[in-house]
């Protein structure tokens, strides 16, 4: 009906990092489309993330693992989304099943990119060209406009919203001192072991910024244990470093990591996280690389290495030295924190 706002479904990505990066779109559409109605369907785990995105208006739970067809349920959902209404559906996953629902729906617009074998399922179909989009948010928001418009030179930059009441109970429940500076570190990496700076580096700066008076939280999943638990042995157990992996639900972690003062990690989804919340971040890369996938902030830096081998993209080193890391020393990493800590918060 004439009059009524545009509803926009988008089919948001399966992994943390790209789902922050994916408000980059959902900032551009509302910028672009004023009154529009933003709707994410998403896992359930991407909950608190959305949450705190005001541009989004609702995140519907997918009723479907990540990988599984499950067909029944995928007609059901789009029996569902049909009821709302939406006016344009745009896919950031490049998969087949990711189409199916929105397809299901009898939606009108649905975009993405080719992908995987998405002819009839979509009919406002993109070529990706990989140079004119080089980062994955410029393909994200690239979707949100005509396929022959000019992407803008200013890409809208993540910004996730915590609620200060919220991030206090967080400190208090997990025992930080906010008189005192915070060092968090994310020593993980979901992708494999040859995104991962060594845990005995991350125990030296641990240590130095221990000495300064600093506290020290490590963050991570579950799987992250045994790396934090290495960091935290070499600190011998020092009551100012706490190690939050698989401790905390992932909106507890977003709220912690809004009070680091700076934050060290590995190219991974919490670096994603840290960005969007506007902290001061220095990412290590080894196999992979910023020019796809950077921390999409002014307060953050990256130490990139120089082998020819780097970045390989494999997720463990094929060579089995993992230089691309090990040859980025502690000294390094220290001195680039301290830069970017010198350079105070932006305006």
């Amino acid at each position: 009906m004439t009059g009524d706002p545009e509803k926009i479904l988008v089919v948001g990505p399966a992994w943390v990092g790209d789902m922050v990066m994916s408000q980059s779109l959902y900032i551009f559409l509302a910028n672009s489309r004023p009154g529009a109605i933003i709707d994410v369907l998403a896992p359930s785990w991407s909950e608190p993330l959305l949450e705190r995105m005001p541009e989004v208006s609702c995140a519907i739970i997918k009723p479907i693992g990540h990988g599984e067809l499950g067909l029944g349920r995928r007609r059901k959902l789009g029996r569902s989304l049909r009821e709302s209404g939406y006016d344009q559906a745009i896919m950031l996953p490049n998969s087949f099943k990711s189409a199916l629902a929105p397809f299901m729906a009898r939606i009108p617009k649905r975009t993405g990119w080719r992908g995987e074998m998405r002819y009839g399922l979509l009919n406002d179909m993109r070529v990706l060209d990989e140079n004119r989009f080089p980062l994955m948010a410029q393909r994200f928001v690239a979707l949100g406009q005509e396929a022959d418009q000019a992407l803008s030179a200013q890409l809208p930059t993540p910004h996730l919203e915590v609620d200060a009441d919220k991030v206090t109970r967080s400190a208090q429940k997990f025992g930080l001192d906010l008189s005192r500076p915070i060092l968090a570190l994310c020593p993980g990496a979901e992708f494999g072991s040859a995104k991962r700076w060594p845990a005995e580096y991350y125990s030296q700066v641990a240590t130095h910024y221990l000495s300064k008076g600093w506290q020290i939280v490590l963050f991570g999943s579950a799987k992250d244990q045994e790396v934090t638990g290495q960091i935290r042995a070499v600190c011998r157990d020092n009551r100012d470093c706490f190690d939050f992996a698989g401790r905390t639900e992932l909106a507890e972690a977003v709220d912690l990591l809004s009070l680091a003062t700076a934050v060290l990690s590995n190219d991974s989804g919490l670096m994603h996280i840290a960005s969007a919340l506007r902290r001061p971040v220095l990412v290590v890369y080894g196999a992979t690389s910023p020019a796809f996938t950077p921390p999409l902030s002014e307060q953050s830096d990256t130490v990139i290495p120089t082998i020819d081998c780097a970045p390989c993209f494999a997720r463990e080193c094929p060579l089995g030295h993992h230089r691309c890391m090990r040859e980025t020393s502690v000294d390094l990493v220290v001195a680039k924190l301290d830069t970017l800590l010198a350079q105070g918060p932006l305006a």
